[in-house]
Order: C-alpha cells, then structure tokens, then sequence
C-alpha cells in the first residue's frame, strides 16, 4: 500500500474532485465522495495518515503518481 504523507483533507478532497469524484454528504468527521461506482470516505483530519491516504487512493482506482499530479 502506498504511504502518501502530510497531505490536508481540503488538498485531498479537491484531487479526488479532479480525478472525478463529487461530494455526496459533509459531517463534522468524515466526507463521502463518489464517482457513481466507488464510495470513498475522507476523514477530515490534517494532516490524514500516511497509510489512510494510500488506502483512499487505492480504493479511488488511482495509483500514488496519479495522484500527485491531480493535487
């Protein structure tokens, strides 16, 4: 799993935006975004851990370089 360190859930939820994703619903913890067939779940920790980033990333469909191009 990639590791994707210091990484800011605004600076994260605007790349997932690029790469295809929209806001479904907002809570005071979590944002779930979708691309009509993948859920994602950001927490809204900053910066989000490491492993947490490389996880959203994978279940995104998008690998590490992906998407340090989109941030």
């Amino acid at each position: 799993m990639p590791k994707i360190p210091g990484i800011n859930h605004k600076q994260a939820i605007r790349a997932l935006e690029r790469a295809g994703f929209h806001i479904i619903r907002q809570g005071k913890k979590h944002v779930v975004m979708s691309d009509s067939t993948r859920f994602l779940t950001i927490l809204r920790n900053n910066p989000i851990n490491a492993f947490t980033m490389g996880g959203i990333v994978n279940d995104a469909g998008l690998t590490e370089q992906d998407f340090k191009k989109l941030e």
